[in-house]
């Protein structure tokens, strides 16, 4: 089973560009996606030119802001929006999937923002989210992917020094959020496999981040612990383009 997360940055807009191409390129059995910046409606439209899945999507309140999908060939038993926590759950950050062997949750962490207005919100945010998954681990195996807005360590983004409790994405609170969910038992699979491999999935805008390959490892799989020795790849695409991120994924041997 291969499953491929992407922050598309506008499903809308990634699709006049080689977004449905690439995705029956790569044949994933199910595509999380994240930032939609679009209605339910909106994303199904979208996703109905890909032929042999279902589409499950989930949107702000506010238009053309954040938002998630998941697309899956296999019919999940059941399928749940937001954590069920009033204060997270107007920005349709969170969709999860259940399937016979373990949930998929797909989710976009809240952003702290270039003045860190919402460092504060985004460390309720986390604590509430870790619950939230314990929640669905006491039951089956939690498989989490999506942009969670932090690079863990100093290896997951290009300069670790400027931005150190400089830039949203790197500051402590973030790192030590992302530390809770690995010391809870969500394991980064891509570390895990890949060990100290540096690869990046998002790359400002500016000054050809990209092409230099200045760049974070922000989108993650994080996976139960136990479930891990069923995940026999965790890898970083960085041949897609049409974001400023790239998909990652991973594949299953059920």
């Amino acid at each position: 089973m291969k499953i491929i997360s992407f922050n598309v940055n506008g499903i809308r807009a990634i699709a006049q560009k080689s977004f449905i191409t690439d995705m029956q390129a790569m044949d994933p059995d199910v595509i999380c996606l994240q930032e939609t910046k679009a209605s339910v409606e909106q994303v199904k439209e979208v996703m109905g030119t890909l032929q042999g899945y279902h589409v499950f999507a989930n949107e702000a309140e506010r238009k053309g802001y954040s938002g998630t999908a998941i697309i899956t060939k296999e019919m999940p038993i059941n399928v749940t929006y937001d954590m069920n926590v009033p204060e997270h759950d107007n920005e349709g950050r969170v969709i999860c999937a259940e399937y016979p062997g373990f949930f998929l949750v797909t989710v976009y962490v809240p952003n702290s923002g270039s003045e860190l207005l919402r460092l504060g919100y985004r460390q309720t945010w986390d604590a509430d989210f870790l619950k939230y998954l314990k929640g669905l681990e006491a039951r089956k195996p939690v498989i989490v992917c999506g942009d969670m807005n932090v690079a863990h360590k100093s290896i997951d983004l290009a300069r670790p020094k400027a931005n150190y409790n400089k830039s949203a994405g790197h500051m402590q609170q973030e790192i030590d959020g992302m530390d809770a969910f690995t010391s809870n038992g969500l394991v980064d699979s891509f570390r895990a496999i890949n060990g100290d491999e540096i690869r990046y999935s998002w790359w400002s805008y500016r000054g050809g981040a990209r092409d230099k390959n200045i760049g974070w490892r922000i989108d993650y799989f994080l996976v139960s612990e136990g479930f891990l020795p069923k995940v026999k790849s965790a890898t970083i695409h960085n041949e897609v383009y049409g974001s400023d991120h790239c998909p990652v994924g991973i594949e299953l041997a059920l």
